[in-house]
């Protein structure tokens, strides 16, 4: 009889946001994840950066000379307005999205840090089925350009969460290209990579973005003996509206034009790639065809030397506020670590004094 494995059915959403509009995007994903429930999908992925929209605009305000400069600033504090904190009002509301349907959810969202209210973060929310927060997982790297959108991330939040249809772990865009942060979710036994690009339109063989973007999806299942639903952004000059000043600075001959895909861990396609329109695809996803994979090459285990090489991971959250443990001696010779966290809410414990301290402390004349 054996073991058995879990066999569901994915979607990867590729649909064009409400751009620029926080509350009008999130109503959108919160019908297309029952859309996608209606068709039995139990793991619902959605594009990058896809609440409120993806920056395909010139990202040159920094830039003082460029033309664009002005334009763009104003674009960035629209998006600042427009971003997502976590947890609030949007983020319960797709977690109610997610609880109706009954499915997991993983949704890409421009992520406004809470605490300083400027700083912007390429994210991926993931939402399980009772609709709680699993976690989040930040762009370690913009890309480019991206990096006068967006912060870096930290290794706190690179991880694989264990569900019921398995362990799901994801990548943003281009990190799909680094060996190590790959290497370390294949380590933690991931079966379901989530991912997502800005999306690009059919290319040849060659290095395009559009078609490395393809070549390394299936790279990464074959790699990792992983199944890949990978949700392409989709977006089109006609759902940007007229007054937006950037429009015509925006180029979708390349990009944005789709091209979402789900991959067997054999790197062969179960659906897509598809171009130049909203849909979304789905296709079964039977975790014990993993296990045919896994005989032969096996890059979490018999096909791994850790004993040659192995990963380090820092897993420590950077925040911007950071106080070190610091011992406050009282009269009863007791003392308190207090640590803080990065909004300044202090914790700890109290624990007995050194004698050494406590022999000090009591040398010490009392003011």
């Amino acid at each position: 009889m054996g073991d058995s494995y879990p066999k569901f059915l994915a979607a990867a959403v590729q649909a064009t946001p409400i751009f620029l509009d926080r509350e009008a995007t999130v109503e959108k994903a919160c019908k297309l994840i029952g859309e996608a429930a209606a068709q039995g999908a139990r793991l619902i992925v959605f594009s990058e950066a896809w609440i409120p929209s993806f920056p395909y605009w010139p990202r040159e305000f920094v830039a003082s000379r460029s033309q664009y400069a002005d334009a763009s600033l104003q674009a960035y504090v629209a998006l600042i307005k427009n971003a997502v904190e976590i947890p609030s009002d949007s983020t319960r509301r797709l977690c109610q999205a997610a609880r109706q349907a009954d499915a997991y959810v993983m949704v890409g969202i421009n992520e406004r840090d809470a605490v300083s209210g400027g700083t912007l973060y390429n994210t991926q929310l993931y939402i399980d089925r009772a609709g709680q927060i699993l976690g989040k997982h930040r762009k370690l790297v913009p890309t480019g350009t991206e990096r006068v959108i967006w912060g870096r991330g930290d290794g706190s939040d690179l991880r694989v969460f264990a569900t019921d249809c398995g362990r799901i772990g994801g990548l943003i865009c281009w990190e799909n290209f680094m060996p190590l942060p790959r290497a370390a979710l294949m380590a933690q036994g991931q079966q379901i990579h989530v991912t997502h690009f800005p999306g690009g339109g059919p290319a040849l063989l060659d290095l395009s973005p559009a078609n490395v973007s393809q070549i390394f999806c299936r790279y990464y299942a074959f790699e990792g003996q992983v199944f890949v639903i990978c949700a392409m952004g989709y977006m089109t000059a006609e759902t940007v509206p007229d007054d937006f000043p950037l429009k015509d600075a925006m180029d979708f001959s390349t990009t944005g034009r789709g091209g979402s895909v789900i991959i067997s861990p054999t790197g062969k396609y179960l659906a897509g790639p598809v171009y130049d329109r909203e849909t979304i695809l789905y296709a079964e996803i039977n975790l014990e065809e993993i296990l045919e994979v896994k005989a032969r090459l096996d890059t979490a285990g018999h096909y791994a030397r850790w004993d040659v090489t192995r990963l380090l991971v820092n897993s420590e959250h950077y925040g911007p506020f950071v106080m070190p443990p610091t011992p406050d001696i009282s009269q009863h010779d007791r003392w308190r670590i207090v640590e803080r966290t990065h909004d300044g809410e202090a914790t700890g414990s109290e624990r007995e004094l050194p004698k050494s301290l406590a022999s000090e402390s009591a040398k010490k004349p009392k003011l």
